[in-house]
């Protein structure tokens, strides 16, 4: 098949260790909308956004301002190669891959076990929305689409992720 699709799966987060490394715009939101499901998140990079900084020193996430060492990696149930360095994001992937841990490399659709979906939460629901890696501003409309409806429909706001 030449365009995979992923099955959509609600996985419980809550004891799981996920790593992200990358301290940028991209690993900054991906701690954000993971922080909504756990709070085993380390973040390590040598430099951070001040969001990211800020979201470890609230103990939304761990925090490590350094290079990733593969001992950082180790245990991890997720990771998320967020960084510049596409060597280090390849180098990642195969240790990940090597180890059995699902990966996702933020800028190559073909080094993800997962996509990472647009997340919306109101209460109890919780809805993800992916083009398959194909068309993010696509599934970025449908969950705008989605979250207006919802929030017509029930009365209440919700949080985009």
């Amino acid at each position: 098949m030449k365009n995979k699709r992923y099955f959509p799966m609600f996985v419980d987060l809550s004891d799981k260790k996920i790593v992200v490394v990358g301290g940028g715009n991209i690993a900054t939101r991906r701690v954000k909308t993971l922080s909504k499901f756990t709070r085993n998140i380390t973040a390590v990079a040598p430099r951070m956004t001040q969001e990211l900084q800020e979201l470890g020193k609230t103990g939304l996430a761990e925090t490590l301002l350094r290079p990733v060492r593969h001992s950082d990696l180790t245990d991890a149930y997720m990771v998320i190669a967020a960084t510049n360095d596409h060597k280090l994001n390849d180098e990642i992937y195969h240790i990940c891959k090597a180890e059995g841990i699902y990966v996702n490399v933020a800028d190559d659709k073909e080094k993800c076990d997962f996509y990472f979906p647009g997340v919306y939460l109101q209460d109890e629901l919780v809805v993800g929305i992916t083009a398959s890696g194909q068309d993010h501003r696509k599934a970025r409309r449908v969950r705008v689409a989605i979250e207006a409806a919802l929030e017509e429909m029930t009365g209440e706001k919700g949080h985009e992720e």
